[in-house]
C-alpha cells in the first residue's frame, strides 16, 4: 500500500538527518584521529631528542672531556658528568622542575610542581599542546643535566667530587632553574611568547645553557686557581681520539638539543636541524682555517673544536634563522671561538682547563647576539604574522633585547657562582690537596684508574 506524500516526506528528511548526523560524526572521529596521530608523532620525536641530548652527557661529554685531561684524570672527569646525569635527575624531580617552569614570578617558579605533583601524561598547552607535560619534563630535564655538566671543563683535574657535588646542586637551584624560568617558563621576564617583560629569543638555550655554564666556569677557574704546573709544564690531551669520538657524538646529539626544542615534528624541526648542522660545518672550516693560516696546519682537535663552538652559537638561532644566515653564524663564531681559545686566555693567563669559557660562554654569548641581528619572520613569526623578528628584516629592538638577556645570563652567573664557590668553600674545601693532584683525580677520588694496562 503506497505511503501518504506527509509519510513520505517525513522519512526522506528523516533518512538525510541520518545521513547528516553520520557525516558530522565520521568528521569528528576523523578530526580525533589526525588529532591523536599528531599527537603520537610529535612525542614519538620529542622522546627520541631527549635520548639524543642525554646522549651528549654521557657518552658524547663524557669522552670529549675525558679524551682532553691527562690520563691520570680521565675516570674523574667522566665520572663529573656521569653524576649530573643522576644527581640532577633526582633533584629535578624534587624540586628545580618546579622551580624552573612551575607558575611563579617572572624571575622564579614557584613549588607547585615539587615531586612531580601535577606533571602527568597530558599536555599542558602553555608549552607544548600536541604532547604530555611528562614527555617535555623529561626533555628539559636533558638541558638541566648537560649545563652543569659542561662547567666541569673549567676546573677539571683539581676539584674535589664531594665539593663538585655540593656545588652543582646549589647551582642548579640558584643558576639555573631562574634562568630557564625567566627565557621559558610562564611569565618569564626574558620569555618572547609566554612572559611580559623583555622578549629575549633563545630557541635552544644559547643563554640557559652556554652563556651560564660558560660564565660560571671561568669565575670558577678563577677562583680555585691554576693546576700546579700551569701553564709551565706541557697539558696536552691524552687521547685526541676519544675526544674526536665525543664530539662526533655531540654533533649527532645536538640535533635532538636545537631541533628537538620546537616541541613538535613539523616543518619548524626542519628548520632548526638544518641550521644546526650547517652552523656546525661552516664553524669547523672556520676554526681550522684561522688555525692553519696561524699555526701553518689545521688540527683534528681544532677542527672538532670548532664544531662545537658553531653549534653552540647556532643554538639560540637554530628555530629563527635561514641555512645561509646559520652559515654566517657559523663562520664568525669559528673564528671568534679560536681567538678567544688561542689568544685572549694566554693574554689573562687564566686556566680554564678544557676551554668550556672559550666555546661554550664566548660562543654562547655571541650566538645570542647575532640571534637578534639573523632571526626571520619567514622561519619563525615569533610576534605575529607581518612583523618582523630581526634586526636585518627591521626589527632594530631586537639586539638590544639579546643583549639583555646576556646581561641577565651574565650577572646571575657571576653572583651566584662566586655566592656558591665561597659556601662550598668553606663547608668541605673545593680544591684537592697538592699531593692528590699529583696523583691524580682516578687514584685520589676515586680509588681506580683508567688504564691499569698502562703499568
Amino acid at each position: 500500500m503506497a505511503q501518504s506524500p506527509g509519510v513520505e516526506a517525513a522519512t526522506t528528511q528523516q533518512s538525510q538527518s541520518d545521513r547528516i548526523a553520520a557525516l558530522e560524526k565520521q568528521i569528528a572521529d576523523n578530526k580525533t584521529a589526525i588529532a591523536a596521530a599528531q599527537s603520537a608523532g610529535d612525542n614519538s620525536w620529542m622522546l627520541v631528542s631527549a635520548a639524543l641530548v642525554l646522549m651528549m652527557s654521557g657518552p658524547g661529554l663524557a669522552l670529549f672531556y675525558g679524551g682532553l685531561v691527562r690520563k691520570k684524570n680521565i675516570l674523574g672527569t667522566m665520572m663529573q658528568t656521569f653524576a649530573m646525569m643522576a644527581v640532577i635527575t633526582v633533584l629535578w624531580a624534587l624540586v628545580t622542575y618546579s622551580l624552573a617552569f612551575g607558575s611563579g614570578n617572572a624571575f622564579i617558579g614557584g613549588l607547585h610542581n615539587m615531586f612531580l605533583r601535577g606533571v602527568g601524561l597530558t599536555p599542558d598547552p602553555a608549552y607544548a599542546a600536541t604532547i604530555p607535560l611528562q614527555t617535555f619534563m623529561v626533555y628539559q630535564l636533558m638541558f638541566a643535566i648537560i649545563t652543569p655538566a659542561l662547567i666541569t671543563g673549567a676546573f677539571a683535574e683539581r676539584m674535589k667530587f664531594s665539593a663538585m657535588l655540593v656545588f652543582m646542586v646549589l647551582w642548579a637551584i640558584v643558576v639555573y632553574s631562574p634562568m630557564a624560568h625567566m627565557v621559558w617558563g610562564k611569565g618569564g621576564f626574558l620569555n618572547a611568547t609566554l612572559g611580559s617583560g623583555i622578549p629575549c629569543l633563545d630557541f635552544a638555550g644559547g643563554t640557559v645553557v652556554h652563556v651560564t655554564s660558560g660564565v660560571s666556569a671561568l669565575v670558577t677557574a678563577l677562583y680555585l686557581g691554576k693546576r700546579i704546573g700551569y701553564p709551565k709544564i706541557p697539558m696536552p690531551p691524552h687521547s685526541v681520539v676519544l675526544s674526536f669520538i665525543g664530539a662526533c657524538m655531540l654533533w649527532v646529539g645536538w640535533f635532538g638539543f636545537n631541533a628537538g626544542s620546537a616541541l613538535s615534528a613539523g616543518t619548524l624541526a626542519t628548520s632548526a636541524f638544518v641550521a644546526t648542522h650547517f652552523g656546525a660545518a661552516a664553524a669547523a672550516l672556520s676554526w681550522s682555517a684561522a688555525e692553519w693560516i696561524r699555526q701553518g696546519k689545521p688540527s683534528a682537535l681544532g677542527a672538532i673544536s670548532g664544531a662545537v663552538a658553531g653549534l653552540v652559537a647556532i643554538t639560540p638561532a637554530a628555530g629563527f634563522v635561514t641555512p645561509i644566515s646559520a652559515i654566517w653564524i657559523g663562520l664568525i663564531a669559528g673564528c671568534f671561538c679560536y681567538f678567544m681559545v688561542a689568544k685572549v686566555k694566554a693574554w689573562f693567563g687564566y686556566d680554564d682547563s678544557l676551554d668550556a669559557f672559550g666555546v661554550h660562554g664566548a660562543g654562547g654569548t655571541l650566538g645570542a647576539i647575532l640571534t637578534g641581528f639573523f632571526a626571520s619572520s619567514a622561519i619563525n613569526p615569533i610576534f605575529g604574522a607581518g612583523k618582523a623578528t630581526g634586526f636585518f628584516e627591521g626589527n632594530w629592538r631586537q639586539p638590544l633585547n639579546q643583549l639583555v638577556g646576556v646581561a641577565i645570563a651574565w650577572g646571575l652567573s657571576i653572583v651566584g657562582t662566586l655566592i656558591i664557590l665561597f659556601l662550598v668553600d668553606k663547608l668541605v674545601g673545593l680544591r684537592v690537596s697538592e699531593d692528590d693532584e699529583r696523583e691524580g683525580l682516578d687514584l685520589s677520588q676515586h680509588g681506580e684508574e683508567g688504564y691499569d694496562w698502562a703499568h
